[in-house]
């Protein structure tokens, strides 16, 4: 319900203003209002005569606002993740619809359109790693921060509900992922072919990586754990894929593997945060060492510049400091006036009876 209810209303606030603060020139911090009610974007018969947008030129503009309208819906549900089975469906809305303007517009602004500040210094995040990653799992640390742990969190077991779905979601992430990376190109040519390549490759290491470690440090491989280290080098090869070839594709996902194997059990332990679907662990901190690694090993043949490590530490720097800060507090604020949690008896018999009305079994 809460991903579907995003989806539907991060559509809605795209076409009212979302796409136009985000993708067309303004300010370098957010864009300008051209695109208020998708307002120009008018569909010509004639061949040539077809809007585009002066990011991708090779596509109608139309179809290039509805793919990062995809961004923009996924991000905010990541950070649902985070908060699982504990803010009131209203709080939600309400966080994720302010959201999704004053946090993920500005952010893809600065990173993505020309004219965005952290564009000009030279930032490079080919499909996501900084405005998709790093943000909705700073958002998700800081929802845990201010709602607090589940109801018997760290002494009763907490599972996951059904792991055949949980494959089934992971894979599905996987395929979809090559239309996110790969469609970034917004073209098919060598480049996207070398981002799809980077991806398939650095998911796999970061998969094996993860397995592996989880053996090595818990004595057995989890379906859950090759799961989520598939999800984390998806996550870290995000903002390199346009940029990188096969062998750094490798490097970045077993590096991802492995350090977000251990940043979502033993950081996530030594802290004390409760993080149901590790946003912040796989998606944060994987963001980061992707985003970090891309200024590493971006080749000039493929991007066209090269990477700079003191660079990207401003993307990772400004995404995590903005992103936490806002987050927190458009928080906070929901808190003090309708209050951000559900009551322990909503709690304890759980979300889609005491919401919604409903149950899955």
């Amino acid at each position: 319900m809460q991903s579907f209810a995003i989806t539907c209303v991060v559509t809605i606030l795209w076409w009212v203003i979302g796409y136009s603060w985000a993708f067309t020139p303004g300010s370098a911090y957010l864009g300008g209002s051209s695109r208020l009610l998708m307002n120009g974007m008018t569909f010509m018969k004639d061949a040539g005569k077809l809007t585009v947008s002066h990011l991708a030129l090779t596509i109608p503009e139309t179809v290039y606002a509805m793919f990062q309208l995809t961004f923009a819906i996924i991000t905010p549900a990541l950070i649902a993740g985070a908060f699982a089975d504990r803010m009131k469906f209203s709080a939600m809305l309400i966080f994720m619809s302010v959201w999704s303007l004053v946090v993920y517009a500005p952010i893809a602004h600065w990173v993505w359109e020309p004219s965005g500040w952290l564009a000009v210094k030279g930032v490079l995040d080919y499909a996501g790693g900084t405005v998709v990653h790093i943000n909705a799992g700073i958002a998700g640390l800081a929802s845990c921060l201010v709602l607090g742990k589940r109801l018997g969190y760290g002494k009763a077991a907490m599972p996951p509900h059904n792991l055949t779905f949980t494959l089934i979601g992971a894979s599905l992430l996987w395929v979809g992922w090559f239309g996110f990376n790969a469609g970034s190109a917004t073209a098919a040519d060598g480049r996207a072919g070398m981002a799809m390549a980077a991806t398939q490759i650095a998911t796999a290491a970061a998969a094996l990586a993860w397995m592996f470690a989880e053996w090595l440090v818990k004595g057995k491989p989890s379906v859950l754990g090759i799961a989520s280290g598939a999800v984390a080098g998806l996550v870290a090869i995000t903002p390199a894929s346009g940029f990188v070839g096969p062998t750094p594709a490798v490097i970045i996902g077993v590096a991802a593997g492995v350090v977000c194997f251990f940043a979502a059990t033993s950081l996530k332990s030594a802290i004390g945060y409760d993080d149901s679907l590790d946003a912040f662990g796989v998606h944060c901190i994987g963001g980061i060492i992707g985003a970090l690694l891309t200024g590493v090993f971006a080749s000039k043949e493929i991007a066209g510049v090269d990477g700079s490590v003191i660079t990207q530490l401003w993307g990772v720097g400004t995404t995590l400091i903005y992103g936490f800060t806002v987050s927190y507090i458009i928080l906070k604020v929901i808190d003090m006036t309708i209050g951000l949690r559900v009551t322990e008896d909503q709690e304890r018999e759980g979300l889609d009876i005491s919401l919604h009305g409903e149950s899955i079994e």
